[in-house]
């Protein structure tokens, strides 16, 4: 009797059967395939042809054939038969310490990398279930599992490491590759079309001859003293294409076109050296779009388009076989994504999360606003570029107009070190120090002194009196109180806005600047990090002495006006809450009050970073590296507790939510009908707001929001507002109940 790995109903009834043998030395040559790139080819191989050896049992295959084959393919479900741990006791007990790595990964490739102890994280323990599930791989055997699939003759070579401080980067790069095999070929025979979506994807070769061919007729003609210093720009870091890979800083004021000036750089460098993707990592979700936009005029008219984006978190906690088809593997030649996808990915544990690491090895990562790394995980951050430029054959580029000196090691008074840094990068800007002055066209007004405090009412009546005024503030509510105060026909802009929103309103702020309208607005830092808006004056309140170098990036940008534009710093009616909003305004005023003359060089962003790493208690405060690597050397490793501890973003009581703002509603329709699927998921990444758990939980028992399996949804159409966009608290007007 044939072995199955899954089953697919037709249209008529009938039914698809895929044989387990066929799928098992398909994963096995497709993960040998992907893991040959960092020169694991051998284990990727023994992976994928172990990784469902429990399929063999007699109760998993009487199963298959009496429910739905790829219902069965999930484990974790009630009532499936529990069939990834019977080949990583094969791997264990064959292999010793070498089949103990691999046995993390078959293990893991449904419910995710174990830990070997019983730690914090829900699951079981790797030990224990090596010990508890030993009749699962002799039900295996006595089910038929083939000879030459229990003992194909593949010798594993030395784990392709320095330290066994690596293993735990190495196993999880193995792990995406045998994960991201088992879906490809898992859809592949599910045939839904899935398959032909992937790949056929325009070369590095063609996109730097279409970069090529448009940058030379958007810019032909510079007649600005800007352009002419970003042509020079992009033409310096073309001459650094063809350095080595490795790590690279490009240091650009702000409006100096460092995001066109990076992608050239990395398409010719890509070119020059092999490289097979641009991975883009930008700090915040509401400029994604916006950078995805401009590559994508750049790429216009390819086909499949050679730009993806992918931002938020949109896996659901518990895996279906939809969810599982939706997830991306980063597959395209540009990606562009945030910290927290790329950085939380890289120490994940979840087979969704994990499968795109494969594909960052032999690519160029560049990290927009690298000074926005959040501190306190600094440590991690850092061993993980170091590994992927050391390792994994990636070039690094820190681009920012404010280098946070990520390279430097950090010690203690007692000599001892705290944080190691990258070591030396390669400049890629010509000459950082003369760009700074001749790109200087703002005066900066600061406050007389840390105590000198202004009202929201002072603050609105000054910007009251601006024609075209931009204010940015620290917080949604400042946001949305400092807007309530202004005139009417003033703008808000925070995080409250779904994507598509803000695009929206940005897009009419820029026409309304460009018209000469009288325009005003408030908002959270959002439009800091590479928003091309061009004021003629900025407000700031106090914050890091990055933040206050990026808003003034947001006026007289083109060095348009007769005179320098004037960005005014204020302290407002209170200081940052504590923590590292508060350390960075502390840092920036110590290192302000110090200074004379111009506040925003090269020097004082040096000593802003020096102070502000310093106040930090710890550069990796939930020790997740002591989690990966103290037991280390024994094969031991805390995976899928380290995952849930390393989280960028502080809170983690928050949750994503669906909004009808646009065609959100449309696209909520089609998830409630449907489910998730791949494109829906990207598009809904467009429409969704993030709220913390108790703030959703109450619009939940409100009606105002519902759950629709794994999703939050908005109900009441009250909920979003025009201009504020999506209501923190249950509104006190037309409550969902009148509305349903």
């Amino acid at each position: 009797m044939d072995r199955l790995a899954h089953v697919k109903q037709r249209d008529d009834g009938t039914w698809d059967r895929h044989p387990l043998e066929a799928h098992l030395l398909s994963v096995s040559s497709i993960a040998g395939g992907f893991a040959a790139v960092f020169t694991s080819a051998e284990w990727g191989r023994l992976a994928g042809l172990w990784h469902d050896l429990g399929k063999y049992q007699p109760e998993f295959q009487e199963y298959i054939r009496s429910a739905s084959g790829f219902d069965a393919h999930i484990e974790t479900a009630p009532g499936r038969v529990k069939h990834a741990i019977a080949g990583a006791i094969h791997a264990a007990e064959t292999l010793g310490p070498y089949g103990r790595l691999l046995a993390y990964l078959i293990a893991g490739h449904h419910a995710g990398l174990p830990d070997w102890h019983p730690g914090e994280a829900r699951g079981a323990a790797l030990s224990q279930e090596l010990k508890d599930e030993v009749t699962t791989l002799a039900k295996s055997k006595s089910g038929g599992a083939l000879p030459e699939i229990l003992d194909p003759g593949i010798a594993l070579p030395k784990p392709p490491i320095h330290e066994t401080l690596e293993i735990h980067f190495w196993l999880r790069m193995l792990f995406s590759s045998l994960v991201d095999a088992d879906f490809l070929d898992t859809e592949e025979f599910m045939g839904d079309g899935k398959t032909g979506l992937r790949g056929n994807y325009a070369t590095i070769s063609d996109l730097r001859t279409v970069y090529d061919r448009h940058m030379a007729e958007k810019f032909a003609i510079a007649d600005t003293h800007v352009k002419h210093l970003r042509a020079d720009i992009r033409d310096t870091c073309l001459t650094h294409a063809a350095d080595a890979p490795g790590l690279f800083s490009l240091t650009v004021p702000t409006g100096g076109g460092k995001t066109l000036a990076s992608l050239g750089f990395a398409l010719h460098h890509a070119e020059r050296h092999g490289l097979k993707r641009i991975i883009y990592v930008i700090p915040y979700t509401s400029i994604i779009e916006q950078t995805a936009d401009v590559f994508r005029g750049v790429f216009k008219g390819i086909e499949p388009a050679p730009v993806i984006e992918h931002h938020s978190n949109l896996e659901v906690e518990n895996e279906t076989p939809k969810s599982r088809l939706a997830c991306e593997n980063w597959d395209a030649p540009v990606v562009v994504t945030t910290n927290v996808q790329f950085f939380e990915s890289l120490y994940a544990a979840k087979p969704s999360r994990c499968r795109k690491l494969h594909n960052i090895a032999e690519s160029i990562v560049i990290l927009d606003e690298a000074q926005l790394l959040p501190p306190e995980h600094l440590k991690p951050i850092l061993d993980a570029l170091r590994q992927l430029v050391d390792r994994y054959r990636v070039t690094v580029v820190l681009s920012t107009a404010t280098q946070p000196a990520l390279g430097k090691t950090r010690r203690d008074p007692f000599g001892r070190t705290v944080l190691e840094g990258l070591g030396a990068a390669r400049e890629l800007a010509p000459d950082p120090a003369r760009l700074y002055r001749e790109l200087e066209r703002v005066t900066v007004n600061l406050p007389k002194s840390p105590d000198d405090r202004r009202t929201w009412d002072d603050v609105a009546a000054e910007l009251a009196q601006c024609e075209q005024v931009l204010c940015i503030v620290n917080r949604r509510d400042d946001a949305e109180e400092l807007w309530r105060k202004l005139p009417k026909g003033a703008i808000h802009l925070s995080a409250r806005m779904c994507g598509a929103h803000r695009a929206e309103v940005i897009a009419d702020i820029r026409h309304r600047l460009a018209a000469g309208e009288p325009i005003r607005v408030a908002s959270t830092q959002l439009v800091e990090a590479g928003v091309d808006l061009d004021f003629p004056v900025v407000y700031r309140a106090m914050a890091g002495l990055d933040s206050i170098a990026q808003a003034a990036g947001r006026c007289n940008r083109e060095g348009n006006l007769p005179e320098k534009g004037r960005v005014v710093v204020f302290n407002p009616p209170k200081p940052s809450p504590s923590g590292l909003l508060l350390k960075a305004e502390q840092a920036a005023q110590r290192v302000l009050a110090g200074s004379s003359g111009e506040p925003l060089t090269p020097l004082n962003y040096a000593r802003y970073f020096d102070h502000f790493y310093g106040d930090v208690n710890s550069h990796d405060k939930e020790g997740v590296m002591d989690l990966l690597t103290r037991d280390a050397a024994q094969g031991e490793i805390q995976f899928r507790t380290a995952a849930e501890k390393f989280r960028l973003i502080p809170d983690q009581g928050q949750r994503p939510v669906f909004v009808r703002w646009g065609a959100g509603a449309e696209l909520i329709e089609k998830l409630k009908m449907k489910g998730p699927n791949r494109e829906l998921m990207r598009r809904l990444q467009r429409h969704t707001v993030t709220l913390y758990d108790y703030q959703w939980k109450k619009l939940v028992a409100s009606g105002d929001l519902e759950m629709h399996e794994d999703f939050i949804i908005q109900k009441s159409e009250t909920l979003y507002h025009s201009a504020l966009g999506l209501l923190p608290q249950v509104p006190d007007y037309e409550p969902a109940s009148l509305m349903a």
